[in-house]
């Protein structure tokens, strides 16, 4: 079962490596609770798996033929939060289960990070994944505005990182303060607000603070911004954490 940076939890199948259309595939996506009870998957189930869109790997059906007495027990969604142990939830008419302990559950942490550096958002060059996961462990960051404070010196001891990979990294950081207005509000990653909306979104609005102090009314006259848009930007701003980052990031320099 994996966590996002949503929250949301994917659960994923490990079976006997095969090949498949090219390559060979030993994980498969079981997308959430419905498609696992629908397809009543053992432990130990011969499956027919197929690669939707020729590239992602899934199960389509179980042989169960093939099933024998000695069988694994059925395959039920967990209740906890593999990473943190808090009670998921799972939202009317969603078919996802969510781990809703933003705050503190690591994935969730460092997934939103990883999404704030990545190439269409904030573009910071020399930092990936393992490089978030390595400041992450060694408690250098706690959320996206950290990355503002860190200095060469702050990392350039660390495992894998010499003189250069630091100065690259804190050059990339400073770079990012160019980074346009459209593509941070990407980047702070609120729930439904993608490339294209972020871009509808700052036509509309032109700063952080008109958006910020938007209501629904003014948010749903937005062309392309229905009520489920709207309200997770409400709830985003209402968030006195998400407030406090956006506040950091402004006193940082990044353009707001």
């Amino acid at each position: 079962f994996q966590v996002g940076r949503t929250g949301a939890v994917t659960p994923v199948a490990n079976m006997e490596p095969v090949q498949l259309a090219g390559t060979v595939v030993k994980r498969a996506s079981l997308h959430n609770e419905d498609i696992i009870n629908q397809l009543d998957l053992h432990i130990g189930d011969q499956v027919y798996v197929e690669k939707a869109g020729e590239i992602i790997p899934q199960i389509v059906g179980v042989n169960t033929e093939a099933r024998s007495e000695t069988l694994g027990q059925k395959v039920s969604f967990i209740k906890q939060c593999p990473e943190c142990g808090t009670d998921l939830v799972r939202y009317p008419g969603e078919a996802a289960h969510y781990c809703p302990n933003d705050a503190s559950c690591p994935p969730q942490i460092k997934g939103r990070i990883e999404h704030f550096i990545s190439r269409r958002a904030m573009n910071i060059e020399g930092l990936g994944p393992e490089t978030v996961d390595q400041f992450y462990q060694e408690g250098l960051i706690h959320d996206i505005a950290d990355l503002y404070k860190l200095k060469a010196s702050d990392i350039i001891n660390l495992e894998r990182m010499g003189e250069k990979s630091a100065e690259n990294i804190i050059s990339g950081i400073e770079q990012s303060k160019n980074v346009p207005f459209e593509r941070v509000l990407f980047a702070l990653g609120i729930r439904f607000v993608g490339e294209t909306t972020a871009k509808t979104l700052v036509k509309a609005f032109k700063s952080i603070d008109a958006l910020i102090h938007a209501g629904l009314d003014d948010l749903i006259h937005v062309d392309e911004i229905g009520e489920k848009i709207a309200q997770s930007i409400i709830l985003y701003f209402a968030d006195a954490k998400n407030r406090d980052i956006v506040e950091r990031l402004r006193v940082a320099g990044v353009t707001m």
